[in-house]
């Protein structure tokens, strides 16, 4: 099975073969690896092909560049994270909005501590989107966020719901990040604090 593809935008060329599906796994695997070595500036397209095991060519059929390259690692990593919540809602009820909202914070805590380059390229490259709102990452997340509880908790996706949902989104990034500063596995004394701030806030519009 094809590892999910990142957004076509990322991409010059989309994989239609497994080959070539399982090489740009591979080139995305790589880079990584790299970003947590070497950081996002000094990582290159070079030193991924050499640590993928493919020639440059094939690094540059995909990509343009390393930013290209590192936006398409954070698309796959919303998809897997999209992925790990769906697979943790699937054995929790819809009567209680919490758990789902706690299995949201626990798979982003469980990819943190064990995703490669997930510190530096989580859901969006370090350098700020320029294509505008819709293209930052934490919108991204948000927007798939709330398509997963409205499909769990038979919610309308309104604009209430959509909002209070980003503002969820966007002050746990900035909690989390405290977290992971104050400890390199997330300080608990702040994640129990996040957790707390999101049930808090969240109740406005799910109780």
């Amino acid at each position: 099975m094809m590892d999910p593809v990142p957004s076509a935008h990322a991409l010059r060329r989309a994989p239609i073969q497994q080959r070539s599906a399982d090489r740009l796994a591979r080139i995305l695997d790589a880079c990584a690896e790299l970003l947590d070595e070497t950081g996002y500036e000094n990582l290159s397209t070079r030193a991924v092909a050499l640590r993928a095991g493919v020639p440059i060519g094939s690094v540059y059929r995909f990509f343009g560049n390393k930013r290209a390259m590192a936006i398409a690692l954070a698309h796959r990593n919303l998809d897997r994270y999209v992925d790990g919540i769906a697979d943790r809602l699937a054995d929790l009820p819809a009567t209680d909005w919490r758990p789902v909202v706690d299995a949201v914070l626990d798979e982003y805590l469980a990819m943190k501590r064990s995703v490669p380059g997930f510190a530096l390229v989580d859901f969006g490259v370090p350098a700020p989107p320029a294509e505008g709102p819709e293209a930052d990452p934490n919108h991204q997340v948000a927007d798939r966020l709330t398509e997963l509880l409205s499909a769990h908790l038979a919610l309308t996706p309104d604009a209430t719901l959509e909002r209070a949902v980003l503002v969820a989104v966007e002050a746990t990034d900035a909690l989390i990040q405290l977290a992971f500063r104050a400890d390199p596995a997330g300080d608990p004394g702040i994640v129990a604090e996040t957790r707390a701030m999101m049930h808090a806030y969240l109740a406005r519009v799910l109780d």
